[in-house]
């Protein structure tokens, strides 16, 4: 209960405006209002002038005595002997450490049990900071690390729950953060094998986990998406297995930024394919290296020169033929190379350096759901940073629960899951989407509620759209958007060839055309996938746009424009391209006046009168003060009067009054010139 000051002034024999001041000086809290203090504070004040002034110092330790002893009932444990702050406090606590982790807040008695501090010291310190506290009160990391500054204790602040709108986000990078590099430790790579199907990229999956996965699946393509991690030369890899390239795609279309290096398996015999030519778009779009798998060069018909050929007319340059692309010729049925391509694995993943944070709160990517029998909605995961353990409750889409269990490829049970590692969760509470990112969180309660407002949102987003026309027209207003990425579908590759050519005419130094993708035949679902992780605009020209693509692109807000005559094309990619153009500023001079008459002076604004020599003046025009034939000064003018009549507009010959606002002063005889920007749209 608070103390009136006039009562502790009667009481202490002292005067209110003594002890006004003392608090000042001390920097102490007290009720201004009422002119009240805690009981704290009013013990000190009672000690201060008992000790005949002493030092702060010596009045803290007095009190800690008695906060001392309701410090002790409240944690239930016996102190012994009284501390003498005389000493320093490096040697008088023992610590228990000299490095803590904390997330944003942390009570006064979580951390006396942590460092091993006495509370009543801890009190004690807050209080000479001008800080009151209880052994409750919650301190901010800032207050923390100042205060074990004095104890010689280092503070580093732990990666904390990603608010929701980051979560709604998916953005990996900027729900993990960044964290210390120090703390960061190597990780084993985590690979995506593409192409196109049979070319061998099951099989050759097959042969590196040495379990025959093909024999189960119907026609040799995958039917399910999973995640396997095998042991090369005492080097971990993490491997991906799509079964088709929009599954790699939703899953960047969610944020997911889990591959590090793709695998294009291209058949020797057989060469570049369209699937093949929709990979390498994936992967570029993606900016994923590439390592080239010729696969089947067990077949006499294998040609592996030809393939690089091929690769090289998509910008996909073997190392040997002066390129970046490392290209390894392997069988798959046979194994051979195949421990070629794992060095090349390795290698490439030596030269990036792929490192994570395996202390920090796990933070995880989705790559396959489903519902097993005995297990629920299970998901297949893969750990991005941190380390997810059995029990930790979690929020993963509009999902959430517990770690249930964690199976690995071959059913064994792990208790915890390092980065990169994969595993089959159990613990959903339904079945989230591929890509979603999974983070632990501090309580289920918290989980529940983070995946019901990503439900809602994710409710409104299907409604609304993402990635509309509207929304890019909106980021080309706002600059953010300066290529503008297309996706062409037509009927022959000499059209293609046609559109191409005419876009490339159209050139300008700051806003350019990017196809990521192009083909002959219908739009599909694969490329409304890659429309939708990209933010690029479907061109379907001479084609046909199945109903059922056309309503996912509806549904998740990708534009399809269908053309019939080109000219009407280029016309809408050139009116897209002026509208991503930044506005310029054009200045124009409206007259010219001289300064008569200065009437009244306030700070940066003058009322004065004028003589229009040219031109004319406008309310709200830019005002350019020349003197001896320099401009030294830009103001506005605020308001323009003519005789007792206010004005917009006054032409020349005339006199007339203006309110100024500007940083200099005006005086009699300067001149002045009054102009306006406008700003206008450029067009190519």
């Amino acid at each position: 209960m608070a103390i009136k000051l006039s009562v502790l002034a009667e009481d202490l024999n002292s005067s209110v405006s003594e002890l006004k001041k003392m608090l000042k000086q001390y920097d102490f809290a007290w009720n201004v209002e009422d002119e009240s203090v805690d009981p704290d504070i009013a013990e000190l004040l009672e000690q201060e002038l008992g000790t005949n002034k002493s030092s702060v110092d010596e009045v803290v330790d007095k009190v800690e005595i008695n906060l001392e002893r309701e410090i002790v009932k409240s944690q239930r444990k016996q102190v012994a002997g009284k501390s003498n702050v005389t000493n320093s406090n490096k040697q008088s606590a023992t610590l228990k450490t000299d490095f803590l982790e904390m997330a944003d807040s942390i009570s006064v008695k979580e951390l006396s049990e942590k460092t091993g501090i006495n509370a009543a010291k801890l009190i004690g310190e807050l209080m000479k900071n001008g800080i009151i506290s209880n052994i409750n009160q919650q301190l901010d990391y800032e207050t923390v690390a100042l205060i074990m500054s004095e104890f010689g204790i280092v503070v580093k602040r732990l990666a904390q729950t990603s608010s929701t709108s980051e979560l709604l986000s998916q953005d990996i990078s900027q729900i993990m953060g960044e964290d210390d590099s120090e703390d960061l430790e190597s990780r084993p790579p985590i690979i995506t094998i593409m192409g196109h199907v049979d070319h061998g990229k099951t099989k050759l999956l097959d042969t590196i986990r040495n379990a025959n996965v093909v024999a189960s699946e119907s026609g040799g393509i995958t039917q399910h998406i999973a995640a396997y991690q095998i042991k090369h030369k005492e080097k971990k890899i993490t491997f991906l297995d799509t079964p088709g390239h929009e599954a790699f795609t939703e899953m960047r279309s969610r944020g997911a930024k889990l591959t590090d290096i793709a695998i294009l398996v291209v058949s020797a015999a057989e060469g570049v394919k369209p699937t093949t030519i929709e990979a390498i778009n994936h992967a570029k779009e993606a900016k994923v290296p590439l390592i080239v798998a010729i696969n089947k060069m067990d077949l006499d018909t294998a040609n592996p020169d030809k393939v690089k050929s091929e690769l090289a007319e998509y910008e996909v340059l073997p190392e040997d033929w002066g390129g970046e692309v490392p290209m390894v010729p392997i069988s798959a049925l046979t194994g051979m190379g195949v421990e070629d391509l794992l060095d090349t694995i390795v290698l490439l993943s030596d030269v990036n350096q792929y490192k994570a944070n395996p202390k920090r709160p796990p933070v995880c990517t989705v790559v396959e759901t489903h519902v097993a029998p005995g297990l629920g909605p299970v998901a297949t995961i893969v750990v991005n940073a941190g380390t997810l353990e059995l029990g930790q409750p979690f929020v993963v889409g509009d999902a959430y629960g517990k770690v249930k269990s964690l199976l690995d490829d071959k059913g064994n049970k792990l208790n915890s899951l390092p980065p990169s590692g994969a595993a089959l969760l159990a613990g959903l509470s339904k079945t989230p989407h591929a890509g979603d990112v999974l983070q632990v969180t501090n309580s289920d309660k918290e989980a529940r509620l983070r995946a019901e407002e990503i439900a809602m949102h994710r409710k409104n987003e299907f409604l609304n759209g993402a990635n509309n026309l509207l929304e890019i027209v909106s980021r080309i207003k706002s600059g953010s958007l300066k290529v503008l990425k297309l996706i062409v579908k037509t009927d022959t590759k000499g059209s293609f060839d046609a559109i191409s050519q005419s876009l490339a005419k159209i050139k300008h130094d700051e806003v350019t055309t990017k196809i990521i993708h192009y083909g002959v035949g219908a739009v599909t679902q694969s490329d409304i996938a890659m429309a939708t992780a990209s933010g690029a605009i479907v061109i379907s020209f001479h084609t046909e746009t199945d109903p059922n693509v056309q309503k996912i692109a509806e549904q998740r807000g990708v534009e399809v424009r269908n053309y019939k005559i080109i000219y009407e094309l280029i016309d809408d990619i050139t009116q897209f391209l002026s509208g991503m153009l930044e506005p310029e500023e054009v200045r124009i001079d409206l007259g010219k006046a001289e300064v008569r008459q200065i009437f009244f002076t306030k700070r940066k604004e003058m009322i004065v009168g004028l003589k229009i020599t040219n031109g004319l003046l406008k309310k709200s025009a830019k005002i350019e003060v020349v003197k001896d034939d320099e401009v030294i000064g830009v103001g506005q003018l605020l308001g323009l009067q003519k005789g007792t009549e206010s004005v917009t507009e006054i032409k020349a010959p005339n006199e007339c009054g203006i309110k100024f606002k500007g940083n200099i002063a005006l005086e009699e005889g300067m001149k002045l010139q009054a102009y306006e920007i406008e700003i206008r749209q450029r067009s190519l």
